[in-house]
Order: C-alpha cells, then structure tokens, then sequence
C-alpha cells in the first residue's frame, strides 16, 4: 500500500462549520473519481491534510490530481515522528535523484508534535543527506533538488515532488450555472472555471444547422465529455437547442451589421429560458471583452441586456493566449479543429450598437415567437467520466 498527500488552500479561510460541509463534499468528490477509475483507496481526512491509500499511487496520483479544491498532490511515505525515521526515508529518496556536484535542500514543517523545531528538522535531516553522499552543496533559494519532511501526530510524511492541481473550490459546494457551450476555445474555458469555483454545471448549445460548419456538432460533444472528466463520477448534462429557424428569419430580415449581435442576443434570451426551466442561478459566457465585435464594452451591455438571470463572464480580462493555455491544459484546445465557421458573419459588424434599433429588429423577425420554438426542440446529451452515456428528446 503507498499513501498519497493531497494539500487543499483555500478551504483554510473558511469558518469551521462552512469547512466541515466543504470537506465533507471534497471526500465524497474525491471517493467517486477514484472509484470511476476503478482505482482502490482508503482516504484518511486529517484537518490539514488529506491521505490517500492505495496498491497504484501512480493511478490514485492521475485521479485526485485533477480535482478540484486540491492545491497538489504528492506521493510520500509515512513514517515515525523521530527524526531520525524520517531522516532515513528522506536519504533514501535522495540518493535516487542526487549525484556529486548537484545542490539540495529539505523544506520541514512540524505541527503538532513536541520535541524539535521545524528549523531542527531540516538542518539535522539535511546533515543526514550532505554526510551520506559526497559532493554535494545545500541552496536553500534554487536547489537541483527538494525533499519535503513533515511531523504532523499521524505520522511523518516524506516526498520529494508535488504535481500541481486544479485548486479552487471542491465541486459542489456552489450552486449550479448553465454554460453557453460552443465548438470554440473559449467557452470550454469559462466553464472549467465556474466548475473550479465549486459550481455544478449544466451546458447549453445552440445548433445553427447549416448555418454552422460542418465540424461544429463534433467539437462541442467532444467539449462537453472532456469537461465531465473534470467532475469524475458525476454527471453532466448539455441540453441542446435548435437555432437555425433563427438565422433563416434573420438573414431574411436583411439586418446586416447587427447579426452578431442579435445571434448573442437570442442566445442569451435561450439561455435564460433553459436557466429558469432548469432552476439554474446565473448564465455563463466564454465573452472576452474586446476579442471581437459584439466584446466591446458597449455591445456587451447590449448583449446583458436581453438577461434576466446574472450574467457571468469569467474569462473577461484574459488573453486570448491565456485561454489557449488553459484549454491545451484542460483538454478542450483542438489542433486541427476543421471546419467550425459561421455562415452569417457579416464583413462588418457593429462594434457600438444602438440598443433600440437591435430591439426593433427583433421585434421585426418575431424574437419571442423563435425563442418559443427553440424551447420546443430542446434535447438532452449526457456524459460521465468522458464518455457519452445518454441522450434523450424533449430535455
């Protein structure tokens, strides 16, 4: 049986009672991952730390590492609170990483446990290191090599890396939001990190038909099963709405330079509908404010005002790089994405809309009547851990 350390931030500024629910969902989080993966735990919940064992940390460290409300995760291994136990396993990692010529240090934390500092815990531990393999240095600022001792009164910990994790907040522990989800880099996005804020969430596609490319259908389902590996063990639910009545009444109307705009429009006017009908809280957008046309900060309070529901945009202020990362990170980022374009896009769009001429055109082509008739074809797919497992008509 190996252990594997799992570190939570966050969850420390929260009052005790608000801590206790927060853990409590944690573990249940971190139980159902690891049992879709069909990997074997024990989970230990300490009040600084969480324990996980197991006969694969390789499989058990793949898992927890993508949950969310675990700041990182390390594989470590638990010995007696002396120093000298701990000092012994610290070497014996060391000696697997440290040659003549390299520089280490030891990073001690001690909690809980009398006898010694934490000071004393790495100088004597070091000493152990430094007398047992020649040639090395200690540099405390930017070591070739780290080794992490902790006594806590369950035990020594010892590890020597600490694979980074989602942190956040353990999902679950917001209420849920519903997700304008696209074949794009950005809505992906902005989902993960509502999802990372503790929210449960349920996605939303508008389908342009053949208005659409041909890639789009694809990408979003491929979007919405990569981003049920994020809530292992969960379920996660996309109700998808027909648009291309929309778009034939709009392009029909001849609005040229507002079509952009009315298309986010009508989105968000769907969006809401499905919200309410839903019980969902807030709306979300991958809007990134000044990317394109209909992200001026002036379209974007026209694009809000078609809401009833809070609007939020996580992704607001980032990069278009910084989303790219993240994506390529989540898993969402497509290399050869193919065809995912827009057949309405007009070579001029409005970048400063007048809200009343917008409201005048759709009462032209008859928004509230199309709105109606997208809330009449709703369907519902649903994935877990990855994989499509059900769809169904009349969501």
């Amino acid at each position: 049986m190996g252990t594997v350390l799992l570190r939570f931030g966050e969850l420390f500024l929260k009052s005790e009672a608000v801590k206790k629910i927060y853990m409590r969902t944690l573990r249940q989080n971190i139980d159902l991952a690891l049992a879709a993966a069909g990997a074997e735990h024990e989970i230990e919940v300490r009040r600084d730390r969480i324990l996980v064992h197991g006969p694969d940390v390789d499989a058990i460290t793949r898992v927890v590492s993508r949950i969310f409300g675990i700041v990182d995760v390390a594989v470590c291994t638990r010995t007696g609170t002396t120093i000298p136990e701990m000092g012994g396993v610290a070497l014996e990692r060391a000696r697997r990483h440290l040659r003549a010529g390299m520089s280490f240090a030891v990073r001690a934390k001690r909690e809980g446990v009398e006898g010694y500092t934490s000071q004393e815990i790495g100088a004597e531990v070091g000493s152990v290191i430094y007398d047992a393999i020649p040639g090395l240095s200690v540099d405390l600022s930017h070591p070739d090599y780290e080794v992490f001792v902790e006594a806590r009164p369950y035990g020594g910990l010892v590890y020597d890396e600490r694979i980074p994790a989602p942190r956040g907040l353990p999902f679950g522990t917001q209420d849920r939001v519903l997700t304008l989800l696209s074949a794009g880099i950005d809505s992906p996005v902005a989902s993960w990190l509502m999802m990372r804020r503790g929210c449960t969430a349920t996605h939303l596609s508008l389908d342009s038909g053949r208005w659409q490319g041909t890639a789009v259908r694809d990408a979003v389902i491929r979007h919405h099963a990569i981003l049920s590996t994020w809530c292992m063990g969960h379920p996660l639910d996309l109700i998808v709405a027909d648009m291309e009545p929309f778009f034939d009444a709009m392009t029909a109307a001849g609005e040229y330079h507002y079509r952009c705009l009315l298309c986010k429009r009508f989105m968000v006017r769907v969006a809401d509908a499905v919200a309410r009908k839903e019980g969902v809280l807030a709306v979300v957008t991958g809007d990134n404010l000044g990317q394109v046309a209909s992200q001026t900060l002036a379209n974007l309070g026209v694009i809000e005002a078609a809401a009833t529901l809070p609007l939020l945009r996580p992704l607001l202020t980032y990069e278009k790089a910084e989303a790219v990362d993240l994506a390529r990170m989540i898993g969402t980022f497509d290399e050869d994405a193919g065809d995912l374009g827009c057949r309405a896009v007009p070579k001029k769009p409005a970048t400063r809309a007048d809200l009343t001429k917008i409201e005048e055109a759709e009462e032209k082509i008859g928004v509230d009547d199309l709105v109606a008739a997208a809330m009449e074809s709703l369907r519902r797919v649903r994935a877990k851990n990855g994989k499509i497992v059900g769809e169904e008509e009349g969501a």
